[in-house]
């Protein structure tokens, strides 16, 4: 604002001075024209009988601090000035010596030398003057004839300007500092307390939350974008400490049975074979289960990599079958797979190998064994989306649970062995590949009077042929 009223001040006062000075341009021009034209009938009179006639002229016109200076200066003649004084004699002025006299004397006696043309000089007991000479040619003399205004009224008028730009600029900028401040002081104020609260928040305390002031603004969007942050942050934080709880808890139970079969071994002076070989079994099952344990978590470490997935066309019906047909040999179960669509795929065929078999390990795991139903059904929910749906009549998901299970180490029922039930991340790891392929699974409702549990997995990137469809194939027994 200081810039701006500086640059307002400079051109307003230079564009006063101006116009001013253009007036008194035209006002001097003027008047040198006029005299012209008086001099002009005298042509063939004597230099004497010229500067006379002028002086008659000028004279009748005195100088006042109003009007304008006028003069003529004849060749071979004295000059006519309608302000004699200030080329006459040594007539003191009230209050000035006789040196101070002389001083102005010599510089108004300028005025007697020819100066064609605009120039600025500083006239004694006036000040400084606008002066314009032209050359007149009368008869065979060459007169000239000049005018001058005092340019006090520029001065007057720039230094109004400067007056007034200065007590307006003064109380502008005194209030435009105010507003700031007030202005500065209100934005500022709620984020010092945003930053106290993130000061708190980077010494390790999470419960603090910013208030977001009333009102749309800026400061209120980030206010909640932070407070947003923080509740992702202590919700991201709470579940690594359960992580890290549960994994800790899984890995403690193996290594407590492995050190038990160790100790047991260790208080037999001689043990038998039979105790050495049961130690060994006892020990190598708890080392697959870690072993199994640590590949789950490495492998829900890596679904966050760009790299985790490599996606390639599959034949979707040739894949699905000779997966399913695997599977079905590894449990003594009724299997049965629907109808598949023709077409490809486009995924990574191994996490959705691991996807499949997790869904139909877990559908293997809730129902009992020989007569328990597993089947798979394969559709098409909508255009170029494939859906894959595992059922199973075991004792199903409850509603508050459907969610839920595909969280780490969660199972429906705590009280299921860990060499039935796993570690819980079976569903996690399903959860994981679906988002990986920019899909979704979920745990639906089964159909009215249908009793077991219902997993979809939904994947984009399916592109159907124009072949007809096989017909379903028999339940796998």
């Amino acid at each position: 604002m200081l810039v701006s009223v500086v640059v307002i001040f400079y051109v307003v006062y230079r564009d006063t001075g101006t116009e001013l000075r253009a007036q008194i341009d035209r006002d001097v021009a003027g008047d040198t024209g006029q005299l012209a034209q008086t001099l002009r009938p005298h042509a063939g009179q004597s230099a004497t009988q010229i500067a006379a006639t002028m002086r008659r002229y000028v004279q009748a016109q005195p100088y006042v601090s109003t009007s304008t200076l006028l003069f003529v200066l004849v060749p071979g003649a004295s000059a006519a000035f309608n302000h004699p004084e200030i080329v006459a004699g040594p007539i003191l002025d009230d209050g000035e010596t006789a040196a101070q006299q002389a001083v102005e004397h010599q510089s108004a006696r300028r005025l007697l030398v020819p100066d064609l043309g605009y120039t600025d000089l500083a006239v004694p007991d006036i000040g400084s003057m606008r002066i314009l000479e032209r050359a007149v040619r009368v008869g065979g003399l060459r007169v000239v004839v000049g005018a001058g205004e005092p340019l006090e009224t520029v001065e007057r008028a720039q230094n109004g300007v400067a007056r007034t730009f200065v007590l307006a600029g003064v109380l502008t900028f005194a209030l435009a500092l105010l507003a700031s401040y007030l202005a500065g002081a209100r934005v500022s104020a709620p984020l010092r307390r945003m930053a106290s609260v993130a000061t708190r928040v980077d010494a390790g305390e999470l419960e603090p939350r910013m208030h977001a002031p009333a009102g749309a603004g800026e400061v209120r969007t980030l206010a909640e974008a932070f407070n947003n942050m923080l509740d992702r942050l202590t919700t991201e934080l709470k579940g690594q400490r359960e992580f890290i709880a549960d994994a800790s808890h899984e890995l403690r139970t193996p290594i407590t049975v492995i050190r038990g079969q160790l100790e047991v071994l260790a208080a037999e002076e001689n043990p038998s074979a039979a105790d050495v070989r049961r130690a060994e079994q006892h020990v190598q099952r708890e080392i697959t289960r870690i072993s199994r344990l640590i590949d789950d978590l490495l492998l829900l470490a890596q679904a966050e990599h760009r790299d985790f997935l490599r996606p390639e066309p599959i034949e979707l019906q040739k894949f699905v079958e000779q997966l399913w047909d695997g599977i079905s040999l590894t449990a003594e179960r009724r299997f049965e797979l629907g109808s598949v669509p023709q077409g490809t795929l486009y995924a990574d065929p191994d996490r959705l190998a691991q996807a499949l078999r997790n869904l139909a390990r877990n559908a293997i795991g809730q129902t009992a064994d020989d007569a328990g139903l597993v089947g798979l059904e394969v559709d098409e929910p909508a255009p170029g989306r494939i859906r894959f749906v595992v059922i199973d009549d075991g004792p199903g998901i409850p509603p508050a649970e459907r969610e839920r299970v595909f969280e780490r180490f969660h199972r429906t029922d705590p009280a299921r062995s860990r060499d039935r039930g796993g570690a819980g991340l079976g569903l996690a790891i399903v959860r994981a590949i679906a988002e990986a392929h920019q899909g979704v699974v979920r745990a639906v409702e089964p159909p009215p009077g249908v009793a077991g549990a219902r997993v979809e997995l939904i994947l984009p990137g399916f592109q159907p042929s124009r072949a007809p469809r096989r017909a379903s194939r028999a339940p796998v027994l």
